[in-house]
């Protein structure tokens, strides 16, 4: 393999940061804009007294709860605002992945000779720059009308159902699999010859349609190398559920691929900085391979979880990570190749530098095969439950505390969550059993909307709930009622129904929940954290506002506000 040379540091700079990101990579924290001042508290016992409801009783009761449902969507709307902007994530994705698709076999060879026909053969250079243009804005048509096309033919509800869906989790986990296996050489994924023979004929009709089929010519020959990053941009942007993903991943895709092409048709001087064509162009491929092998199985966790099948542990997540890191170290320390590599002569600084990243990171996760925290990575990996090998401690310690005991012998579903309950606390996971035992406790109701796919949850959960003062609250002064939104388990036939809300049949035990987080909260993402009190109304303080929901918010000091005025707000009310 040819060695890097002086210039060779340019051609791995977009692979370290790749690298990083990849190995490193946390997801944008949301802000949580609601911080109330704590609400003084005040202890005060109540007479109870037993009533006949009358009508007019029944239709106040009746009044009073739709005032409160109505009153709640109007705080949540406030709270929807301050979603994380995940379409400049996908963006984001999509330009590193572009930047990175330069980078390979298939398209950074391709970079003088495009350059060169346009500088020479346009006869000026104003002509050439305008051509120039005209190519890398093509190319951007090309890949954002790809993504438009994924969402036509899906649509929103589609690609909301996709995150869940085990089907398509599958078949992501086999077209990644599928889409590593062809990185590291094993065989190419092509479009028929044809196609790239018929556009390439239609390029040299000349003026600015043959410039578009000469862009059209580049996309199909370079599918080989592109097809992987771009199927799994639009695996990821489509599990983000939002209409608008797959088109904003190919525009950051096609922008950072389609601007190198322009900028040295601008500047061609700056053709002789760039590093000669050789066996580093393969080695970009082969990394690229092992990372989409990695990210494959975050998808076959996801249907793991949903679907109970109990045998894709965080163990054995965790033992495939550091196997993939560790081949991939060892192949770019030149220890093993394929058979269409170069030998390696000797190491080069940069390459070593990606070596130590990726070693570093293997000896990292190596701690969490005894129940490491792991929390730069805890996102992507399944629950610590899933552990069955864990030596680390519990924040207050394991027992439970005798306060939290209830007349419920029972506890519903308790079985069906064991792989995604949070140790030391005891979450209750039926709404009407958790109104009961706040009444009997004298507790508020803390509602953790969340589900096993969920990837800020197990953030929140790892960096957030962690800390001893937040899971102090959570585990002492709540009763905690844990809603999983995605749980495949199928309802009794007396307990399916038709939605209110949305019209659907609800046969599953996680599209009850989701139904009554959209029907009485107004809001389908998680996590969501609802502060209520035994009779489900949410707490407010003595001015009479509503302490609005969570989103997810990795800051420890308003996540505690947000508990604290709970606490206050119930007291108050007592």
């Amino acid at each position: 393999m040819e060695p890097f040379t002086k210039p060779g540091y340019l051609k791995t700079g977009l692979l370290v940061l790749l690298t990083i990101i990849v190995v490193f990579g946390a997801a944008i924290s949301p802000v949580n804009a609601f911080q109330k001042k704590q609400a003084d508290t005040v202890s005060t016992s109540g007479v109870s007294f037993t009533t006949i409801p009358t009508a007019a009783d029944s239709l106040a009761a009746r009044k009073k709860h739709r005032d409160s449902v109505e009153k709640t969507k109007t705080v949540v709307k406030a709270v929807a605002k301050e979603k994380p902007k995940t379409l400049w994530e996908i963006f984001i994705a999509g330009l590193l992945g572009g930047f990175t698709a330069v980078l390979l076999p298939c398209i950074y060879p391709l970079l003088p000779l495009t350059v060169s026909f346009f500088t020479k053969k346009s006869g000026s250079r104003a002509k050439g720059v305008l051509q120039s243009l005209t190519y890398g804005l093509s190319i951007i048509v090309i890949y954002v009308s790809l993504g438009m096309l994924i969402s036509i033919i899906f649509g929103s509800d589609a690609l909301n159902a996709l995150a869940t869906n085990g089907i398509f989790n599958m078949f992501f986990f086999l077209l990644l699999v599928v889409f590593g296996i062809s990185f590291l050489g094993a065989f190419e994924i092509t479009l028929p010859s044809s196609l790239a023979n018929k556009l390439d004929a239609n390029a040299d009709k000349g003026g600015l349609t043959g410039i578009f089929f000469m862009a059209s010519t580049l996309v199909v020959v370079s599918f080989s190398c592109t097809g992987p990053i771009i199927g799994t941009l639009l695996v990821d942007a489509a599990s983000k559920g939002d209409r608008l993903g797959p088109a904003v991943g190919m525009l950051g895709f096609s922008l950072a691929l389609a601007l190198p092409f322009t900028a040295f048709a601008l500047f061609p001087a700056g053709l002789k900085s760039l590093p000669k064509s050789g066996g580093w162009l393969n080695s970009v491929k082969v990394i690229l391979g092992f990372l989409e092998l990695a990210f494959a199985l975050k998808f076959l966790s996801n249907v793991d979880l949903a679907y109970h099948w109990n045998w894709f542990d965080r163990e054995i997540f965790l033992s495939l990570w550091i196997a993939i890191g560790l081949l991939m170290g060892l192949y770019l320390i030149g220890k093993i190749k394929f058979s269409h590599d170069s030998d390696l002569p000797y190491l080069s600084v940069p390459r070593t530098f990606i070596a130590i990243v990726v070693f570093a990171f293997v000896i990292y996760m190596v701690p969490g095969l005894w129940g490491a925290p792991l929390k730069s990575i805890s996102a992507f990996l399944p629950p610590i439950a899933t552990q069955d090998f864990d030596l680390s401690s519990v924040p207050g310690g394991s027992a439970l505390p005798a306060a939290q005991q209830s007349s419920i012998k029972v506890k519903k579903y308790d079985g069906v969550y064991d792989r995604i309950k949070t140790r030391g606390t005891d979450p209750w996971y039926d709404y009407d059993q958790a109104l009961q035992v706040s009444k009997e406790l004298h507790k508020p109701i803390f509602i953790d909307f969340t589900g096993f796919n969920c990837v800020n949850c197990r953030k929140m959960e790892a960096n957030v709930w962690t800390d001893p003062r937040v899971f102090a609250h959570l585990r002492n002064d709540f009763v905690m009622l844990q809603l999983v939104v995605d749980d495949k388990t199928n309802l009794d036939p007396k307990e399916q129904f038709i939605s209110q809300y949305s019209g659907k049949k609800i046969t599953t035990l996680g599209g009850k929940w989701s139904d009554f987080e959209a029907s009485r909260f107004n809001s389908n993402s998680q996590p969501f954290y609802v502060l209520l009190d035994g009779e489900g109304n949410m707490l407010t303080d003595k001015s009479g506002t509503v302490i609005p929901p969570s989103p997810a918010d990795y800051d420890i000091s308003s996540y505690l506000k947000f508990l604290e005025s709970g606490i206050a707000a119930y007291k108050d009310k007592r």
